[in-house]
């Protein structure tokens, strides 16, 4: 999966954007070159999704405000910042505002083919696991609210008959309201059905990180 996505490479410098492009394609990874930050983000929201590789001393913009404005705009794309021996703290102030590694110069070709995969990996799972809270949380929205409070009871660990004495109903209601949920939900079990709530717990604590 990460081969299929494209490797970013920002810097204003032509010669190094064509040697890092070289060492990434002869890797058999997919490789955009950029010019500068400015000409990057001027290319969201159509640009390929994949990881960046930036150098964090540029004009215009350098790679720790392209960090930020990644973030602020919520783009998902992981950050490798390059950097000299004297710019170590702002590649550290970009790890902090999200980038998710940062290389010093001059490096070798496999630490930085490394990290690149990495990066993609980590970007692969973060998606994936995006797409499955999206699918549950469709799924929710699909519940009544009579369903929806069966469904967390049910995830409660609560049984039938305690739910059907909470909300004031027969047993067999409650019945019915589970086998909706179980079918709303595409659950093939309880703990098919607990995992899924779990996901979308999860999904949603990352998003307010």
């Amino acid at each position: 999966m990460a081969a299929s996505r494209v490797v970013h490479v920002i810097d204003d410098d032509a010669e190094v954007r064509q040697s890092l492009a070289f060492l990434l394609s002869t890797a058999g990874l997919a490789v955009r070159v950029h010019e500068s930050a400015v000409a990057f983000l001027g290319l969201l929201p159509d640009v390929e999704d994949g990881c960046v590789v930036t150098d964090i001393r540029m004009p215009e913009m350098d790679g720790l405000e392209l960090q930020r404005r990644l973030h602020d705009l919520e783009a998902g794309f992981p950050v490798i910042v390059i950097t000299g021996h004297g710019d170590v703290p702002l590649a550290v102030e970009a790890m902090k505002a999200g980038a998710v590694d940062f290389i010093e110069k001059p490096f070798d070709d496999e630490i930085l083919l490394s990290a690149v995969r990495a990066a993609l990996a980590r970007h692969a799972r973060d998606s994936e696991r995006e797409a499955r809270c999206a699918a549950v949380r469709t799924r929710l929205q699909t519940l009544s609210e009579r369903e929806r409070e069966v469904l967390d009871r049910l995830v409660g660990g609560k049984a039938n008959k305690i739910i059907a004495y909470e909300l004031g109903i027969s047993p067999r209601t409650v019945e019915v309201y589970r086998a909706n949920v179980m079918t709303k939900m595409q659950a093939d079990s309880l703990s098919d059905l607990v995992r899924m709530v779990l996901v979308d717990a999860e999904g949603a604590s990352a998003r307010d990180r």
